[in-house]
C-alpha cells in the first residue's frame, strides 16, 4: 500500500525527509525545503532590500540550488535584491573547465550576470601546475586560501554588497570536527557563523542561506527539480583531510541523523574561556588583505611558488615573514627543508 504525505494527506509520497524523517510529496517537499531557507534568510537578517549580492557558483548540487532558490524566494517574497553569479576558475583540467560550463548553462537559466575570476588571472599559476610542483598531500591548502582570496577580489569587480556561499549543515559540521582534532580554538569560534561581517577593505562580507540544510535534501531538491548541474569530485580532493572528517560524519549519521545538527549547534553554542590568548586580526604587509600575521596566508604560498619552496607556506614558518617582506634570500639550510616535495 503506498505511504501518503504526512503534510497534505493527499498525494502518494515521493521520499522520507533525512532531517525530519517525514514522508512528503514532491511538492510538500519543495515548499517544505525553501520555506526553511527562507526562515534562515529572515532569522538571520541576512540581506537588505535594494543589496547587490554574488552567489559563489561552482556548477555542482549546493551552488545550483542555492542560486535556484535565492532567485525564487527573491521573486516570491521580494527581496528586493539585485543577483549576480561569481566562479571561480582554478585552472583544474577535466573538472574546473566542465563544471564552468554547467554555470555558464545555469546563467543562461536564470538570467543573471556572471563573472569568473581565474588563479591564472590572479596569482600567475593554474592548480594544475601547482599540483606539480607541491604534489598531492597539500594542494587542497593552495587552493583553499587562493579561492577565497579570488572570490573578494572577483565581489570587489562585481560592487557587490554580499557574497552567498552554498555551505550546506554537512559542510559545518565537518568544520567543527576539522577545528576540534586541529585544536583551532579561533577557527572552531567562528566556523559556524551564518554571515561574516566586512573584517576590512578587499573582504566581501559572506553568508550561509544553506547553513542548516542538510546535503542529502539538496541532492534530493536538485534531483525532482530536474536542476542542471554538475555531480564530479574534484580530482585533486581524495586526499583532503576534510575528507576523512566527512567519511566519520556520515559514519554517525547513518547511526543518527540528528548528529549534524547536534554537531552543528554545539559549535554555535561553544565559548572560550578568558585568558585564552586569540590571534588578533590585522592586515597584511605586502597585499593588504586580513591577516593576523605580517603576511597573509596566500602571499607566503605564492611566495614559496614562485622561489620553488613549496613548503614555505605549508605549517609555521613565521619567523622568515621578514626575510621575504625585506627580499632577503633564505639560508642554504632555510632553503634546503622548505624545497622537498616528498610531504
Amino acid at each position: 500500500m503506498p505511504i501518503l504525505c504526512s503534510n497534505c494527506i493527499d498525494k502518494r509520497a515521493v521520499l522520507k525527509r533525512p532531517k525530519t524523517g517525514h514522508s512528503l510529496c514532491k511538492e510538500c517537499f519543495f515548499w517544505a525545503f525553501e520555506e526553511e531557507v527562507h526562515m534562515t534568510i529572515e532569522s538571520a537578517k541576512l540581506f537588505k532590500p535594494g543589496e547587490i549580492v554574488g552567489i559563489a557558483a561552482s556548477g555542482g548540487k549546493d551552488s545550483t540550488v542555492l542560486a535556484h532558490v535565492m532567485k525564487l524566494l527573491n521573486e516570491r517574497y521580494n527581496y528586493n535584491l539585485e543577483l549576480m553569479l561569481l566562479s571561480v576558475d582554478e585552472g583544474i583540467s577535466g573538472y574546473r573547465d566542465d563544471s564552468l560550463e554547467t554555470v555558464k548553462r545555469n546563467q543562461q537559466q536564470y538570467e543573471l550576470p556572471l563573472k569568473i575570476v581565474s588563479y591564472e588571472e590572479l596569482y600567475g599559476w593554474t592548480m594544475d601546475a601547482i599540483v606539480k610542483q607541491v604534489g598531492l598531500k597539500n594542494n587542497c591548502t593552495f587552493c583553499g586560501v587562493f579561492r577565497r582570496q579570488a572570490l573578494d577580489r572577483g565581489a570587489i569587480m562585481l560592487k557587490v554588497d554580499k557574497i552567498c556561499t552554498g555551505h550546506n549543515a554537512d559542510d559545518v559540521a565537518e568544520t567543527v570536527l576539522m577545528n576540534v582534532l586541529r585544536g583551532d580554538i579561533a577557527r572552531l569560534r567562528r566556523c559556524t557563523a551564518i554571515s561574516t561581517a566586512s573584517e576590512g577593505d578587499g573582504v566581501v562580507p559572506r553568508c550561509k542561506p544553506l547553513k542548516y540544510a542538510y546535503e542529502k535534501e539538496i541532492v534530493l531538491y536538485a534531483y525532482f527539480k530536474k536542476l542542471d548541474y554538475f555531480s564530479t569530485e574534484c580530482i585533486y580532493s581524495p586526499n583532503a583531510y576534510r575528507g576523512y572528517a566527512r567519511t566519520f560524519l556520515k559514519d554517525l549519521e547513518s547511526v543518527r541523523p540528528s548528529s549534524i545538527m547536534n554537531i552543528v549547534h554545539s559549535g554555535e553554542n561553544l565559548s572560550v574561556r578568558e585568558g585564552v590568548k586569540m590571534p588578533v586580526q590585522g592586515t597584511c604587509n605586502q597585499c593588504g588583505y586580513i591577516s593576523s600575521q605580517s603576511l597573509c596566508k596566500s602571499c607566503v604560498l605564492l611566495e614559496g611558488l614562485n622561489r620553488g619552496l613549496p613548503k614555505l607556506g605549508i605549517g609555521k614558518h613565521h619567523r622568515l615573514h621578514d626575510k621575504i617582506l625585506s627580499k632577503e634570500p633564505l639560508t642554504e639550510r632555510e632553503q634546503r627543508k622548505l624545497k622537498s616535495v616528498d610531504f
